[in-house]
């Protein structure tokens, strides 16, 4: 962690971060989003693939329901407003685990918008963090960087992972501290496993998380400059990583610098993050609707039929069983921390009352 002298606590009081996160979510889907290879984890390098999702010449995308519902229910719990009609885009770019040079992506018109989720913080209060937008696209394939005994000068790819359903979440930059980031991601995390959508693995890769973060004067008016923190792959690192980067760039600060707009990595054995590149200019990725996808229409009818699955969420059932149980918020927040287990749950209460 970066070192201040004496002042760092009259130091770090001066300043806000502001936070946003951008989070990945794998749908579980039996298929992939567009065609009809198995949508597995595990199986053996570049064997769930077809033309389609490696973009050969004359091959067709077909849009999977499944993933479209999935991503509806998600947008539901999360309090999103559900666009009747969306755009799929490509988005354009070019690394070697993305074989078709572009991304089926969702841009201006994305599925979902203006959803919340409610977080507790230090004082004991609740607040609600901004949902930005909810959207639908496809994964892409996985660098293997190491585990080979060539990893030194050779770089592997598995392709099994292209065009795996995904749904991307993106907050609003409301997040003020590192804590307030792990109960936002604990509490998305809670709510997409209660609606069954994703395993929420982060060990597979089924849920991934970016954070955005700057720190600014305490009342100035405009954010500072941001750096995004990759491949973070716990909640309990998300907040390590936050930490860390929040007093970085207030040191740099603090000494006459300009913190650099960039992408780190966190390095979880040295517990800090490390440049990884720069960020000076938007990304021009080209974004423009995919020709061979027509856009998305969610019918009123697919929409309630999507509400009439909608389990109740972990919030709301912890609010009734205190009401009806009379027993502590912990209790109430250890007998829903799974929907599982908070069926169990209801099953003895109901039966103990006979």
């Amino acid at each position: 962690m970066p070192i201040f002298n004496a002042r760092a606590p009259e130091i770090l009081t001066k300043y806000e971060p502001v936070i946003g996160l951008e989070v990945h979510v794998q749908l579980l889907t039996a298929t992939k989003a567009f065609c009809g290879c198995a949508n597995r984890f595990g199986a053996a390098p570049n064997t769930n693939i077809c033309p389609v999702c490696l973009g050969l010449p004359g091959s067709l995308p077909v849009l999977n329901a499944k993933a479209v519902e999935f991503a509806t229910l998600a947008a539901l719990a999360l309090r999103c407003e559900v666009r009747e009609r969306s755009i799929f885009a490509r988005k354009n770019y070019f690394y070697p685990d993305l074989p078709k040079g572009y991304q089926i992506s969702q841009f201006d018109k994305p599925i979902a918008e203006h959803g919340f989720i409610s977080v507790p913080t230090a004082d004991g209060s609740m607040k609600k963090i901004g949902i930005t937008r909810l959207h639908m696209e496809e994964d892409a394939g996985k660098s293997i960087h190491d585990g080979f005994n060539d990893s030194a000068t050779h770089t592997y790819i598995d392709l099994n992972r292209c065009g795996t359903p995904l749904i991307e979440i993106v907050s609003e930059p409301d997040i003020r501290t590192p804590d307030e980031a792990y109960e936002y991601l604990t509490r998305l995390k809670e709510i997409l496993l209660y609606t069954g959508v994703s395993d929420c693995n982060m060990e597979e890769g089924s849920l991934r998380c970016d954070a955005n973060v700057s720190v600014r004067l305490k009342g100035a008016p405009q954010f500072g400059t941001k750096a995004e923190v990759k491949n973070v792959n716990s909640f309990r690192f998300v907040r390590a990583a936050l930490e860390y980067e929040i007093e970085r760039q207030i040191e740099v600060i603090e000494s006459g610098g300009r913190v650099t707009q960039e992408s780190r990595t966190w390095n979880s054995a040295e517990s800090r993050t490390y440049s990884m590149r720069s960020k000076e200019q938007a990304h021009d990725y080209r974004y423009f609707p995919e020709p061979d996808l027509p856009p998305l229409i969610v019918s009123p009818e697919f929409l309630a039929a999507a509400k009439a699955k909608l389990p109740e969420l972990p919030e709301a059932r912890r609010a009734r069983m205190i009401a009806e149980y009379e027993i502590a918020p912990r209790d109430a927040a250890t007998l829903t921390a799974s929907r599982e287990f908070a069926d169990r749950s209801a099953k003895w209460a109901a039966g103990s009352r006979h």
